[in-house]
């Protein structure tokens, strides 16, 4: 990815929040994988005119322009899905911020209308570029797993925008399921007070040799946002994360991760396993939410 480009990738950003204007810095440096990329504008629906001097564009003028090749998709979760689906059928290629769809069957579907379009579609799990995973990741390795546990703690999160919480945090699942491996589910419970925006999600997983593991999802006002794990092997246990450094860049790695797919530089091996993790994770948050929300 060194080499001077030979073309460069129109790109629109959709959404401008906290993770569409870090994609928007990125693109505006001069990083290896920005060269690739031609930042053209930005989607909104609100009318900002431009910001960081980079043009609103029309969700319309971005479908049909010849010039946008790919879009960022960084809006609320629950929009997720629409845009994929407006962006594919226009044929660009789709980087979208996890979770790319709030259903498993529906992110089945547009994987399969991004291969019959030719386009890379790529979730972003920047939580997989982090220090802590990558220590983790070291820790883990071939040690034998007796149980454990994952803690998130946050403040509240609207669900009608973000999704059940399941899927707002499935970056933990995901974490679990790329250290241990596909996992099934025995039980999951919602206790809720609505009127204290208090939310607690208890989830109790098993790994393919039946070891358990909990992951619980607390949230509420004033709740800080904190990770506790608590991992016990044959060999010795883990309790908490030590300091392992600043995640520097991580928006930007995931951007490089990107554009390596739109140059052909993964192997459909590579990119298989990467979305067979991807629908596992999905298809675990949606039998977690039917769990805990059963349909009357």
């Amino acid at each position: 990815m060194n080499a001077e480009p030979e073309r460069k990738f129109g790109v629109v950003v959709v959404g401008i929040g906290r993770a569409g204007s870090v994609r928007i810095r990125d693109l505006q440096n001069p990083h290896a994988s920005s060269a690739y990329l031609n930042l053209m504008g930005f989607v909104s629906r609100r009318e900002l005119g431009s910001t960081d001097g980079v043009p609103q564009i029309s969700l319309e003028d971005a479908l049909s322009s010849q010039e946008v090749e790919v879009a960022y998709i960084c809006s609320e979760s629950s929009s997720h899905e629409d845009y994929i689906r407006q962006f594919l059928n226009a044929g660009k290629h789709v980087l979208v911020e996890y979770p790319m769809t709030l259903s498993w069957a529906a992110a089945k579907e547009l994987w399969a209308l991004a291969e019959q379009k030719g386009k890379v579609l790529h979730e972003e799990h920047v939580e997989l570029l982090m220090e802590e995973f990558a220590f983790l990741k070291k820790e883990v390795v071939g040690k034998d797993l007796l149980k454990g546990s994952l803690l998130f703690t946050a403040s509240p999160l609207e669900e009608e925008r973000f999704g059940f919480p399941a899927f707002s945090g499935i970056s933990r699942l995901t974490w679990l399921v790329s250290l241990f491996g596909e996992l099934s589910l025995v039980s999951a419970t919602l206790e809720e007070r609505k009127e204290d925006q208090y939310m607690k999600m208890t989830v109790c997983l098993e790994t393919e040799n039946k070891s358990p593991l909990t992951w619980i999802e607390e949230k509420a006002p004033g709740l800080k946002r904190n990770r506790h794990l608590s991992f016990h092997f044959k060999s010795g246990s883990l309790e908490n994360m030590p300091n392992v450094g600043v995640n520097k860049n991580i928006f930007l790695k995931d951007q490089n991760i990107f554009v390596q797919k739109l140059l052909g530089q993964f192997s459909e091996e590579e990119l298989a396993a990467e979305k067979k993790r991807i629908l596992h994770c999905l298809w675990l948050a949606g039998e977690i939410q039917k769990h805990c929300r059963p349909k009357k």
